[in-house]
């Protein structure tokens, strides 16, 4: 079985998943950091540009987003499809498509970028856990990446039955993500019945509300939890924050009502990452090096290219004779690898260079262990034997930012060749920290002593959240910039 622990602060949400006491995924999201993509508006066109075939959409956002004739669908169908087919492959013109004043829904699929708008399209996709929903499309997609066609096939007809035709209440389109390749029935069916209810709000909300709404977002790591997370290995989900249980029960019992029964709110006096070490294995998960219980140890390197692993003896002496340790190590190795690569959320290609073994036996027990131990995760992952040069080569999709190139930057004195925390990670490692402290002492006054730039960011970006903290624990908070400081180190002087 399974934990989840929830941290919840207004600028950052962490989630843990302990199996046995043991960390096994880490995941971030920070509030000015959510993007846009997978919004949905009701927007208003403000301008229609024949020229560049494309229009200016008020979203309500500070710059008009941009809709190019390419991703403006029509009868399910990119216009310009469409339009070749029906007038002899002559494209509609965007002016004979929309019109200024017309109130379409759209969704974001490209970010603003410098002084960019947002780039919308107005077929409107819904990401399940294992289904991504297209409303205004009726054709059943499934991954390239799933088996062979024969398997695809077979997926294709199970969806058709679950899908339903339109006249029963059924319909729409739907493409299988690569993770419901082993979905049994139920599953699917939940996940096509919560894409169902996610679109009718988003049109009974449309009906309702003035152009430049937004209708729909894409969920947050809390509601994540919930959809992505939580399975039936899962024992309890825990949440630190009331405010954010209520809303997280009230998600749960409309769309996964069976998830919201292992939800608890935790009311404990120790910090809830505090149970488990877990913000100690996070910092662990920063480190190039991680020790193994043996006294071996491994060196992650990531790249631009690839993530390199190199399993090293160390100090570890314990067996009979030096096959014996070299195997042990390896076996040891592959189980903190793929823990590592969970917890570090490393994808693309990765190279294992395990200690070289010489008999065939044991490679074969440690790509065996390697491979049970991988069958574990969440995400795709495809995996090697050994090459001639003794590496072992494997891919895992990436699924999003890397733990430590979401939280860490380029070290600007070793000109990038190695990583420190970014001024906002030790922001938000401060407040934890005073949330702490207050929890155990009641000085007068906290006084911060940091490095310039995190000082400047407290008092700039961060005070709305600095000032709230110092309201939730009724204590001022004063700061004091210190030159010869890095980054990373601080103090929090009890007044």
């Amino acid at each position: 079985m399974e934990d989840i622990l929830i941290n919840w602060s207004p600028q950052e949400t962490r989630v843990a998943v302990v199996e046995n006491g043991s960390v096994q995924e880490l995941h971030v999201e920070r509030a000015l950091e959510r993007g846009l993509v997978g919004n949905v508006y009701l927007g208003k066109v403000a301008r229609v540009l024949p020229g560049m075939q494309s229009a200016f959409i008020d979203i309500g956002l500070e710059r008009a987003a941009f809709l190019h004739v390419a991703d403006l669908h029509v009868n399910g169908a990119p216009s310009h499809i469409r339009s070749q087919h029906a007038e002899g492959g002559v494209a509609t013109p965007i002016e004979r498509l929309v019109f200024e004043g017309q109130t379409l829904t759209v969704q974001v699929i490209k970010d603003p970028i410098g002084s960019k708008g947002a780039r919308l399209s107005t077929q409107i996709s819904i990401a399940g856990r294992m289904l991504v929903f297209l409303p205004q499309d009726d054709h059943i997609g499934i991954s390239q990446k799933i088996g062979s066609p024969e398997a695809r096939e077979l997926l294709r007809t199970r969806m058709q039955t679950l899908v339903g035709k339109p006249e029963d209440g059924g319909g729409g389109g739907f493409i299988l993500r690569t993770n419901a390749e082993d979905a049994s029935d139920e599953e699917l069916a939940s996940d096509i019945a919560y894409l169902r209810k996610a679109w009718a709000a988003i049109r009974e909300k449309g009906f309702n509300s003035p152009p430049g709404s937004l209708l729909h977002q894409d969920l947050s790591l809390v509601e994540r939890v919930l959809r992505d997370l939580a399975n039936e290995r899962t024992g309890s989900i825990r949440i630190d924050s009331k405010l954010q249980y209520d809303v997280l029960h009230s998600f749960g019992e409309l769309f996964m009502p069976a998830a919201t029964a292992k939800l608890e709110h935790y009311k404990g006096e120790r910090p809830i990452f505090d149970l488990n070490n877990i913000d100690a294995e996070l910092s662990r998960a920063l480190a190039r090096r991680v020790d193994l219980k043996s006294g071996g140890y491994l060196i992650f390197d990531q790249t631009e290219a690839m993530t390199t692993v190199d399993v090293n003896t160390g100090g570890f002496v314990g067996a009979r004779n030096f096959d014996d340790t070299i195997f042990k190590t390896n076996l040891e190795a592959a189980g903190a690898i793929t823990r590592q690569l969970r917890l570090r959320n490393l994808g693309g290609i990765i190279i294992v260079d395990f200690i070289d073994m010489t008999r065939e036996e044991h490679k074969s027990a440690v790509l065996t262990e390697f491979r049970k131990q991988l069958s574990k995760d969440r995400t795709k992952v495809t995996l090697g034997g050994f090459t001639q040069l003794g590496l072992v080569e494997m891919t895992r999709k990436r699924t999003r930012e890397s733990l430590s190139r979401m939280l860490c930057e380029p070290c600007p004195t070793c000109e990038g060749r190695a990583q420190v925390k970014t001024a906002r990670t030790v922001c938000y490692d401060i407040m934890r920290e005073i949330l702490r402290e207050a929890r155990q002492f009641s000085p007068k006054e906290f006084r911060i002593v940091a490095a310039a730039n995190v000082v400047e960011m407290l008092l700039d970006e961060e005070s709305q959240h600095l000032a709230g903290l110092s309201d939730f624990i009724g204590k001022p908070i004063s700061l004091t910039a210190e030159p010869s400081n890095q980054t990373e180190h601080y103090d929090i002087v009890l007044l």
